[in-house]
């Protein structure tokens, strides 16, 4: 056994022989080789620096917010068009795509039951005007007979039965001629006629087909009253709604021209809600120029909302805002096998840095090697960076946004 302080058995000079002494040799030479091998593969053992800060300068720049939302096409104003009468459409008389104009005939029922009607009804006025007639003169040959005798003759409940029967009969004709209009009226709806100047957009209906007009107006076609101008219809997010506007611009793209940017802009944004699926949206209108007639109603469009813009801002990364800095004993608890090896003489400990304990938003910059928080206001964001409205940060100065650690 060695004592404290003594050569061990395997290293003293064996006074054997050389044979002895080479193997020795041998053996110091596999353990430095060891030694070599494991500064060069651990961690830490290779003399590289274990962890270094990443940094990006702070830029001035335009900054542009934008939010993302989808929806549909659709004409400014359409008309379903329909028949209040029930019946066979004796014709149809527009296709789709056609041009209509207002008041042009689009469709017409077949009259034959509602001209019966009328006929009837002309019939029934002239029959209730006979009566009004007969009962007017009835009351007149009273009237006169009770002057001649002087009130004598007819009783007075005579002549106030005369008089309620012309009432009746002034009331009957009333109704009859009533029931006439309604059945002239008919006959004028009979024809169904376009409400506006447009472009049939959906004809529902083919000569012949029989209309039942029951709780519903059946549609028979829809008409789009100008296709040049038209309204993408868009669901926007519950955490965007707050920064849309009237009369901010936007740009949207459809499928059937995905090299294309169509300008828009903000006409509406509705305060009624609609929830799917957990997700709240907020109908928003936006107005579409369509002079080419590129766009066609039911177009499935993905919009881009301008919600901010800053000309000439003091930008940073957003990675610098959510960065923070490593504990300062981190990178010291690293070091090469030899030191885990050796005992070490007692190191000054670094003080770690120090960050604002208010929550305000900060950034990081390095001062003698360590990083120092600064406090800053900031002001919109596009997702990559940040609008810097003040503080302490300068344009030019490195902001810390990465710390990369101990190479392996």
């Amino acid at each position: 056994m060695n004592m404290p302080g003594q050569i061990p058995d395997f290293l003293e000079p064996s006074r054997t022989g050389p044979l002895a002494g080479k193997r020795r040799w041998l053996i110091v030479a596999v353990l430095v080789l060891v030694v070599v091998a494991l500064l060069v593969l651990l961690p830490g053992g290779n003399g590289q620096q274990q962890g270094r800060f990443l940094t990006e300068d702070a830029t001035r720049g335009n900054l542009v917010v934008t939010i993302a939302a989808s929806g549909t096409l659709q004409p400014t104003r359409s008309v379903d068009v329909g028949s209040e009468l029930s019946g066979t459409l004796e014709a149809v008389l527009v296709e789709e795509n056609d041009r209509v104009k207002h008041g042009q005939v689009v469709a017409r029922l077949d009259t034959a039951k509602l001209e019966d009607a009328v006929v009837k009804s002309r019939a029934a006025v002239a029959q209730m005007e006979t009566t009004v007639a007969e009962a007017r003169a009835s009351l007149k040959r009273l009237r006169h007979v009770a002057e001649l005798s002087g009130g004598k003759v007819p009783s007075q409940s005579e002549l106030e039965t005369a008089e309620a029967t012309l009432k009746r009969a002034e009331a009957n004709e009333a109704s009859a001629r009533a029931a006439l209009k309604t059945d002239d009226t008919n006959i004028h709806k009979a024809v169904i006629r376009s409400p506006i100047d447009g472009v049939v957009l959906t004809r529902k209906v083919e000569p012949g087909q029989t209309v039942v007009a029951a709780m519903t107006i059946p549609v028979l076609f829809v008409i789009a009253e100008d296709l040049t101008k038209m309204e993408l219809q868009v669901k926007v997010d519950e955490a965007d709604v707050s920064t849309v506007k009237l009369g901010q611009p936007a740009s949207f793209t459809v499928s059937a021209w995905p090299r294309r940017e169509f300008p828009a802009t903000i006409e509406r944004v509705g305060i009624g809600s609609t929830t799917t699926d957990n997700v709240v949206t907020y109908k928003t209108v936006l107005s579409v120029a369509n002079d080419d007639l590129a766009l066609r109603p039911g177009m499935t469009a993905t919009a881009r909302v301008v919600t901010a813009q800053r000309d000439n801002a003091l930008l940073v990364p957003n990675a610098a805002l959510r960065f923070a800095p490593p504990a300062a004993t981190e990178t010291a608890a690293q070091g090469s096998v030899v030191s885990r090896l050796l005992p070490r003489p007692p190191q000054p400990q670094k003080k770690p840095a120090q960050a604002p304990s208010n929550g305000a938003p900060q950034v990081w910059l390095l001062r003698d090697g360590q990083p120092a928080a600064i406090p800053v206001q900031t002001g919109v964001s596009n997702g990559r960076h940040t609008e810097i409205l003040g503080g302490e940060l300068k344009e030019g100065m490195a902001v810390i946004v990465d710390y990369q650690g101990t190479a392996k």
